[in-house]
């Protein structure tokens, strides 16, 4: 009887966890079809011709799917030079600034100096600073050395990032001392020590980073409006935003604007996508030690 009792516990154990198992996944799956639906629609409706996005029979996937949106987007406007400027300025702008917070997250975990803590709180405040609070005084600053207009004024207000020294100290407090000890007893300078030793074990955080300052770079709207002028330089969601009031004069638009849409959203999607394993990887080991 006992033996009995203690299998059928057993047994409602397990059913108890795999019923749990199965609605966590199944909220997950919701959740992903939740937020994935938008995007699922704006490509499958930039597939179908003009007819079948207005017919009174809603359907999910084309039933007669075209490329005809994505050609009239390329043949009407400049989409892929859109395109180049936004990935140029933000692969620029990302090496940049893995050039400069790699050095000052490494003096912020490695090196002692005075002054050190209440500088690297003087650094965390400034990110409570509205970006929008610094953009007269930027645009006055650039406007001085001539760069109104120009690759620089887009790339060089951007060539740091506090949040992704914070992120790396973080990551670089996890890294022991002696590891960086026995490089200096091999002869290891403290730039081969910096670049060669901590960088290459924090990939994951750098990864992590990377995602965050490429979807920041590729989504930016504000400053590009008011530094850029010329068509040639415009950036991917400036020319969005004009090729939709181009296209907003009528509703048989609907499918180019969901293909110039898609266009916009896909290399942010691939970005992720290449970077999933290392991003995911970064943002659960670093961690809050002081």
């Amino acid at each position: 009887m006992p033996r009995a009792f203690g299998q059928r516990l057993s047994w409602n154990l397990r059913t108890r966890e795999i019923l749990s198992e199965f609605g966590f996944h199944l909220i997950l799956l919701l959740g992903a079809i939740f937020w994935l639906l938008p995007f699922f629609w704006m490509v499958s409706t930039a597939l179908k011709p003009v007819a079948e996005i207005f017919s009174p029979n809603v359907t999910l996937l084309p039933v007669n799917p075209t490329l005809d949106n994505y050609t009239k987007v390329w043949a009407s406007s400049p989409f892929a030079r859109y395109l180049l400027n936004s990935f140029l300025v933000a692969i620029l702008i990302l090496v940049g600034q893995i050039l400069t917070i790699v050095p000052a997250a490494y003096a912020f975990a490695k090196r002692d100096f005075p002054g050190k803590k209440l500088l690297f709180s003087i650094f965390l405040a400034t990110m409570m600073i509205p970006f929008h609070v610094t953009i007269i005084p930027n645009y006055l600053t650039l406007a001085k050395l001539g760069w109104i207009d120009s690759y620089a004024g887009l790339i060089i207000p951007f060539l740091t990032s506090v949040f992704g020294i914070f992120l790396l100290r973080q990551f670089f407090l996890s890294v022991s001392n002696s590891l960086l000890d026995a490089a200096r007893i091999d002869g290891c300078s403290e730039l081969w020590i910096m670049w060669l030793v901590l960088a290459r074990s924090s990939l994951p955080a750098l990864a992590a980073f990377s995602v965050f300052s490429f979807v920041r770079q590729w989504n930016l709207y504000i400053w590009p409006l008011i530094i850029i002028e010329s068509t040639e330089l415009k950036t991917v969601t400036l020319g969005l935003v004009q090729f939709a009031s181009f296209e907003s004069h009528g509703v048989e638009n609907a499918g180019t604007l969901m293909a110039a849409s898609s266009l916009v959203v896909i290399p942010i999607m691939l970005v992720f996508l290449l970077a999933q394993q290392q991003f995911i990887e970064g943002i659960t080991t670093t961690g809050v030690k002081g």
